[in-house]
């Protein structure tokens, strides 16, 4: 039985649409993560035994014609179509999961992620032609199903599945566990080698081309705002082994010479020190810290002595989520930092010869000119490598959503979240702070913080010490020119 994963075409005369962001739009660096959540499926379907199809159009930017094109070319006989999706994009993706069942009308459609994770019945009824909705953490759940299809089983006996019966009506299966043992879970990099080309994906903060990889699930945080943990993976910070991490940066260092930097896409890469330590001294013991560099968020909790470590074991820079420089709005958002664990975090950073990407994000409880203002005072202060500025973008499924919602603070439906050309919008408008506003201060930020002098001579000898970084930093200003200088 053949079972077609694809992440499905959206806006491709625009840009890449970068679906499995945090926040999905076009963005203006010209990022692409990887399809990470579909790939540990499809693989882990694969190593199963079943016949695969991948197909990423966002990567070669597909647009609906030239994706149903392909799928007739190469899975024209598959039985299961499972489509990655994304709140801006649902209505498009469910069209699109309706338009394949037109022209397979003997196929399953199954969609994931987490905006049908959250929203699985009202997702449901938007199309009858949608056949089932995978909730939650979802491996298991799309090769549980695929075995039920092969062998004519009862759907109802699976887990995490939202799914039509015969008579049209829709029903909730039994919530699957999240998975306790990832080294089950077949690597990433392998399945990247074999079916996507690394050169169609952009981290901006990395040294291009990079990969992608995860190597822990769910984040023991409680940001109201974090998507993956509320709908996906749950707080459970579930680990992959030490000796596993160090197989695929093996795999990496040896398979993809092409390869400058690995990204480490775990919500906080750094929330267990002692296995922090242990993978640091495995890439060093194997000499794979001279091959090959990396970065990960790290939370504002990590201590000096972990990040010398990491340091010494390859990585040049780290991702925290400051979002705010105000101990009242980070304590309304459950962030579980404040502003002197943030000073120190930049300071130990800088001890230990670490670059930080620093995150921030305003409109959040709580937010007024004045909070923003100070949080910019703070950020240019702190003089990170880099930085972005973003409004809160509360998705389904979200404490955020919830508290924005029900305060009749969100305007619009979900093909709002993006503006026409699939680059993000505000769809957040508080008493204190209007949707403009929040928009116009980003900007106004980033340009504060990109266009001074002390930023112009820090990137000229960083550039100097480092001919990649060099390399990022042009490739960085050709594709943000437009919007820091507008």
């Amino acid at each position: 039985m053949k079972i077609c994963f694809i992440n499905p075409p959206f806006k491709a005369e625009y840009g890449k649409f970068s679906r499995e962001s945090r926040s999905p739009c076009i963005g203006h660096s010209g990022v692409l993560y990887y399809p990470l959540w579909l790939i540990y499926a499809a693989a882990t379907a694969e190593k199963d035994g079943f016949e695969i199809t991948f197909i990423d159009a966002p990567a070669k930017r597909l647009n609906k014609d030239q994706t149903l094109e392909i799928i007739k070319l190469k899975a024209a006989d598959a039985k299961l179509f499972v489509l990655d999706t994304s709140t801006p994009s649902i209505y498009s993706d469910i069209d699109f999961g309706a338009s394949i069942k037109e022209v397979h009308p003997n196929s399953k459609i199954l969609l994931v992620g987490t905006h049908p994770s959250a929203t699985d019945l009202e997702t449901m009824n938007i199309n009858p032609k949608i056949d089932f909705v995978a909730r939650r953490e979802f491996d298991y759940i799309v090769l549980n199903l695929a075995r039920a299809l092969k062998n004519d089983c009862q759907i109802s006996k699976v887990k995490g599945l939202t799914y039509r019966d015969v008579d049209g009506s829709i029903k909730r299966t039994e919530s699957a566990e999240h998975i306790t043992n990832l080294d089950e879970i077949p690597l990433a990099a392998p399945f990247i080698k074999k079916y996507l080309d690394v050169k169609d994906y952009v981290f901006a903060a990395a040294t291009y081309p990079s990969i992608q990889i995860f190597t822990g699930r769910g984040c023991p945080a409680h940001c109201n705002y974090c998507v993956y943990p509320q709908i996906l993976h749950g707080h459970n910070y579930r680990l992959r082994t030490p000796k596993s991490v160090l197989e695929e940066f093996k795999y990496i260092a040896e398979n993809f010479p092409e390869v400058k930097e690995i990204v480490i896409e775990d919500d906080t890469f750094t929330a267990n020190k002692q296995r922090v330590m242990e993978i640091c001294e495995l890439l060093i013991r194997n000499n794979l810290h001279k091959k090959l560099r990396w970065l990960c968020n790290a939370r504002v909790n990590i201590d000096l002595e972990t990040m010398k470590m990491m340091k010494k074991a390859g990585c040049h820079l780290i991702i925290p989520g400051f979002e705010s420089f105000n101990d009242q709005i980070l304590k309304n958002i459950k962030k579980g930092s404040n502003t002197k664990l943030i000073e120190q975090y930049v300071e130990n950073a800088r001890k230990a010869g670490l670059m930080i990407h620093a995150c921030y994000m305003v409109g959040n409880e709580g937010e007024t000119k004045e909070t923003m203002q100070t949080t910019l005072e703070a950020a240019l202060r702190f003089k990170t490598d880099t930085a972005q500025f973003f409004p809160l973008i509360p998705y389904p499924g979200t404490e955020a959503y919830n508290w924005a919602k029900s305060n009749g603070y969100i305007s619009g439906n979900y093909n709002d979240y993006l503006q026409e050309d699939g680059t993000l919008n505000c769809i957040l408008s508080t008493p204190s702070l209007s949707a403009q506003e929040l928009v116009d201060f980003c900007a106004y930020a980033r340009k504060k913080y990109y266009i001074r002098p002390w930023y112009i001579w820090h990137r000229i000898c960083k550039g100097l010490q480092d001919k990649e970084d060099l390399k990022r930093s042009l490739k960085a200003f050709w594709r943000l020119k437009d919007s820091v200088f507008n």
